[in-house]
């Protein structure tokens, strides 16, 4: 694995899918503006390879030969890596491309599980959920095949993120596991059959995908849990899934917790023993008059090393952060954690919410701080 800087910058979770790509897993030809989108990123991210160039052609002479959704997903995870890599990001994955969703994907290869209609999620978007109808099970570990191109298509340090049990559980209905419950099904008996619910997610999907992964030569693993700040009375659930789903694993493990008040986590999550990183959110919330980073102030005794992934870009606004507010969010960071090997540079959360160029500013401008950061330090 590549030698990481000091202050590593690293993506979270997914980019937003250019248009081009929509329309071309639809087939056919491509819309004028979509055309265009496709234009204009070739000229700023070099995702043009001999494998993807022949599909491209044919978008731009507007053919309306047909072209696998396959071959469209490998085009759009060779963009969104070339995306992040060419933004100058040190750890790096495909933004997602190739995902549904972050739900919806993992359950579509469990078993136990049927869907029953769309909800929608905080930004506007739409995903299946499923009731839990009987005792879960992995059909076949996923997140193989784009991680394996990823790894084949990049030289720096791959990243592979994938939803936590105890998010999948909490968004699922749990309808087998509580039937398994005798008699009333009161809140005892509910969090009984909640916790052999998330338990079991964690010991038969996560656990067998991420040893998958690790074979296929994943060195880091990022296990995202944006339910967890939903329920702070269930944090021993969240470290007993992320405990149980990472017994054995050989690699570093981070966990992501999105938009939550960490005051009431800690320091239960603490005991996520084999957890090295926390991922976490600040800079949504540091605003005039307000220090955002105040809760880095939970990690200043934690002797043991583990580092944690400073959010620096807030991804509900399209305000585009200045390469030196970038900087003094970053040293406020290493003077709260008194080691600047600690600390990783990274947005908030998944940039999804934002424009791709939108997404891009904000990028080049964290690597361009961070490198500030960095001549600071020195």
């Amino acid at each position: 694995m590549p030698t990481l800087p000091i202050l590593p910058t690293q993506e979270v979770g997914s980019l937003r899918k250019p248009y081009w790509m929509v329309e071309g897993a639809r087939g056919g030809k491509l819309s004028e503006g979509a055309l265009r989108e496709l234009e204009s990123h070739l000229q700023k991210v070099p995702f043009s390879d001999a494998s993807s160039q022949p599909f491209i052609e044919r978008w731009r002479k507007g053919s309306a030969a047909e072209v696998s959704p396959d071959v469209v997903r490998e085009v759009g995870s060779l963009f969104g890596l070339r995306f992040l890599e060419t933004a100058g990001l040190d750890l790096v994955y495909d933004g997602e491309m190739r995902r549904v969703e972050m739900y919806e994907y993992p359950i579509q290869h469990s078993s136990g599980f049927r869907f029953l209609g769309h909800v929608r999620s905080f930004d506007n978007k739409y995903y299946r959920k499923a009731a839990c109808v009987g005792e879960v099970g992995l059909k076949a570990p996923y997140h193989l095949e784009e991680f394996s191109f990823v790894k084949d298509h990049t030289q720096r340090v791959p990243k592979v993120p994938i939803t936590g049990a105890y998010t999948l559980a909490d968004w699922s209905w749990n309808e087998y596991y509580l039937r398994q419950q005798p008699g009333w099904k009161g809140p005892k008996e509910r969090r009984a059959a909640q916790r052999e619910f998330v338990v079991d997610i964690a010991r038969k999907i996560i656990r067998p995908t991420l040893k998958a992964l690790v074979e296929k030569g994943a060195k880091v693993l990022q296990i995202d849990e944006p339910a967890a700040g939903t329920h702070p009375e269930e944090t021993a659930l969240v470290v007993e899934s992320f405990n149980e789903s990472t017994v054995g694993i050989d690699a570093k493990l981070v966990m992501h917790i999105c938009f939550s008040d960490y005051n009431s986590l800690f320091p239960g999550m603490l005991e996520a023993k084999n957890c090295r990183q926390f991922l976490l959110e600040f800079a949504n919330r540091d605003v005039e008059g307000r220090d955002g980073y105040e809760d880095l102030g939970l990690f200043e005794d934690v002797n043991d090393g583990r580092e944690v992934g400073v959010g620096v870009l807030d991804i509900h606004r399209d305000i585009i952060e200045t390469p030196e507010i970038v900087k003094e969010r970053i040293l406020k960071a290493v003077h709260r954690l008194k080691d600047p090997a600690r600390v990783y540079v990274n947005p908030d959360c998944g940039l999804r919410t934002r424009s791709l160029d939108v997404s891009w500013q904000k990028l080049v401008n964290m690597v361009k701080g961070t490198e500030l950061a960095r001549e600071a330090l020195a």
